[in-house]
């Protein structure tokens, strides 16, 4: 997360605890700012944090921003 915010991109994750009693996807993760072009998000849902990053990170990849593996 150290590494987005020092190439300007914000990096939201909650939790959500209503969506957890009910058996959905809890975990949310937002993305937004430079790099990324004009108001483009990258976000997902999903059950777990890890689940969440492997949506988002080959997406963030893709759009030029660098992640460290």
């Amino acid at each position: 997360m150290k590494s987005l915010a020092e190439q300007g991109v914000t990096v939201l994750f909650k939790v959500d605890a209503e969506r957890m009693r009910d058996g959905a996807k809890p975990w949310t993760f937002v993305a937004s700012g430079a790099p990324l072009r004009d108001d483009l998000l990258v976000r997902t849902d999903a059950v777990s944090p890890e689940a969440c990053l492997e949506v988002c990170l080959p997406q963030l990849r893709e759009l030029g921003v660098v992640i460290p593996d």
